[in-house]
C-alpha cells in the first residue's frame, strides 16, 4: 500500500483554484434606420473594433484581405458598401431593392457571424505592406495638408460635438486637413452620399467651427 500523500488536498486545492468561470454572453443585433435611404445600420452589444477604429468598404475588391465580415457581405448582390466601426456595422444598399426585403436576412447573417466567433477586421487598409498600382495612384491624387496651429482645437470640436451624432446616425466623420480658412473632412458611412449631408456640413459643422474658431470661412467634405 502507498503512503497517503499529505500535500494531495493542497494540490487539488490549488489545481481547482485555477479554474476559470467562462459566462457566455448572448450575442443581439438589431437593425436600425438613417437619414440615409441606402443605408441601414446594424448595431450589436459587443465591440467589433477597438481604438474607436473606422473602416469603410466600397467594394469586394478593397475588402478583400482585410475584413472577412465585409468579403461575405459583398457576396450579397445587394450590398453596395460596408462601413465598420466601434459597435456597429453599416451597410449600403444598391437602388433595385428595398430595405423591407433584405434587412432580416442581413441581420441574422451579421448576428450569426459575431455568434460563430468569425473574424470582423483583421487589418486595417493603411496596414497592409503590398500596395497596388492603383492605390498609390489614389494616394498620389487625394490632397495633402499641411499641419497647422488650428488642427488640435478642430478636432476637439469635432470629437466633442459632431462625432456622437454622426455615429448615432450610422457613420463617421474625419477631420482631413486645414488650409487658408477652408476645414476638409471626409464623411464616411451612412453620411456618405446622404441628401442631408451638405445641410450637416453647412448648416452644423461649419456654423459650429467658425463660431470656435474665427480663422475657419468654409467647411467641405474630402474629394479625390
Amino acid at each position: 500500500m502507498k503512503p497517503f500523500n499529505r500535500f494531495f488536498p493542497l494540490k487539488r486545492l490549488a489545481y481547482l483554484c485555477t479554474i476559470k468561470l467562462v459566462i457566455m454572453v448572448p450575442v443581439t443585433l438589431y437593425a436600425e434606420m438613417t437619414p440615409n435611404p441606402l443605408t441601414m445600420k446594424f448595431v450589436a452589444n459587443k465591440y467589433l473594433l477597438l481604438d474607436d477604429r473606422t473602416v469603410q468598404f466600397d467594394s469586394l475588391k478593397e475588402a478583400k484581405g482585410f475584413s472577412p465580415l465585409a468579403e461575405a457581405l459583398f457576396q450579397f448582390p445587394f450590398v453596395d458598401g460596408v462601413f465598420l466601426s466601434s459597435n456597429f456595422i453599416t451597410v449600403t444598399r444598391t437602388n433595385n431593392v428595398d430595405w423591407d426585403f433584405i434587412v432580416m436576412e442581413l441581420r441574422d447573417f451579421i448576428r450569426d457571424w459575431l455568434v460563430n466567433g468569425k473574424e470582423v477586421l483583421i487589418m486595417m487598409p493603411g496596414e497592409k505592406k503590398q500596395v497596388t498600382a492603383e492605390n498609390e495612384k489614389e494616394k498620389a491624387e487625394r490632397k495633402t495638408f499641411e499641419p497647422s496651429p488650428f488642427d488640435e482645437p478642430i478636432i476637439l470640436l469635432l470629437n466633442e460635438y459632431v462625432k456622437p451624432a454622426v455615429e448615432n446616425d450610422g457613420g463617421a466623420i474625419d477631420y482631413v486637413g486645414y488650409e487658408n480658412g477652408v476645414v476638409t473632412v471626409e464623411m464616411k458611412g451612412s453620411c456618405a452620399g446622404c441628401p442631408s449631408s451638405t445641410a450637416t456640413l453647412k448648416g452644423g459643422i461649419e456654423q459650429l467651427l467658425k463660431s470656435h474658431i474665427q480663422e475657419v470661412k468654409e467647411v467641405v467634405a474630402l474629394t479625390v
